[in-house]
């Protein structure tokens, strides 16, 4: 995310504060707004409120919401600010990624790291005194998830990075469940489930489109070792088991007709442009042509009218 009006530079070449130290404040508070990644958070939370109408079956305490939201931004925002951190060397030398606040020299690497572990320790405590202890220890170790195995161990180990790296994103399904019932049911579980199917055939398109990024600095993400009918492939079938999970919560009563038919809705899309991205890539269409960012963008308009839905729901039945 561009936050601060940067010179033209070659990628990898870090922009340094100007003379004397001088960082402007308001570039300094955009800045570290966007150490915290607000846009993914964004979807985090998507999936995180919705979920507590459902475990309410109704609408839950506003304030709870209120606090379960603010805890969840600051946890999500301590997990990125600490990637960040982390990946400040391979950020540098990607286009996508060069003009974050690390790279830019807006923020100094002492300052980001001292920035998420305090956002790591403040929102674990906020989600303990204010909400409760489980959904504490639920936001503490989808940041270390995210942090420790996929940021260190896999992103750079294996093109299963983003299968098993995206745990971290299905947390708050389960943090949202949690906050209201204290408990976890088989209903958070399975919509734990389908973003976990959801999250590499979400961002499989987008690596497509970036791969030569990803290649440059040794990151093997699918795309970057596999052809783009092996990636069309993977992307189709995730997104069945996808469908097809998201889909068990009628039959075992947690949802109604209205959630079903926007998941039948929704899902039967989804599948439409999956399989189109597939056959494309059967074709050998390349370059523009292969249209791999319409699938991208409608996983974030799918995952959205989704939990739109287990938020309605209830008050249909």
């Amino acid at each position: 995310m561009c936050v601060t009006a940067v010179e033209s530079r070659p990628a990898g070449v870090a922009l340094t504060p100007s003379p004397g130290g001088h960082r402007p404040f308001g570039a300094r508070v955009k800045a570290f707004v966007a150490l915290t990644k607000p846009r993914i958070i964004e979807l985090l939370l998507i999936t995180t409120v919705p979920v507590m109408f459902l475990a309410a079956q109704g609408v839950p305490d506003l304030w709870l919401v209120l606090t379960t939201t603010i805890g969840g931004y600051l946890s999500a925002g301590g997990a990125n600010a600490l990637n960040m951190y982390i990946d400040r060397d391979i950020d540098a030398l990607m286009d996508r990624t060069s003009q974050r606040p690390l790279v830019t020299g807006m923020v100094s690497p002492r300052e980001c790291l001292a920035f998420g572990i305090g956002l790591a320790v403040f929102s674990t405590l906020w989600f303990g005194l204010l909400v409760n202890w489980l959904s504490a220890a639920l936001a503490l170790g989808a940041l270390l998830f995210y942090v420790v195995v996929y940021t260190m161990l896999l992103k750079r180990r294996t093109s299963q990075n983003i299968v098993w790296g995206g745990i971290a994103g299905c947390m708050p399904v389960l943090i949202g469940w949690s906050a209201v019932t204290n408990t976890v049911s088989w209903a958070a579980v399975i919509l734990f489930a389908v973003i976990f199917f959801w999250t590499p055939p979400h961002y499989w398109p987008l690596s497509m489109k970036v791969k030569d990024d990803y290649a440059r600095v040794g990151v093997p993400m699918l795309p970057v070792v596999a052809t783009n009918r092996v990636v069309a492939k993977q992307i189709v079938l995730y997104s069945w088991v996808m469908v097809a999970v998201s889909l068990l919560l009628t039959p075992l009563g947690y949802t109604g007709w209205f959630y079903t038919a926007v998941a039948l809705l929704s899902g039967g899309a989804w599948l439409w442009e999956a399989h189109g991205l597939q056959n494309r890539a059967k074709a050998g269409v390349t370059g523009a042509k292969l249209k791999e960012m319409r699938l991208f963008h409608w996983s974030i308009t799918y995952v959205s009218l989704l939990f739109l839905a287990v938020a309605v729901d209830p008050f249909l039945r």
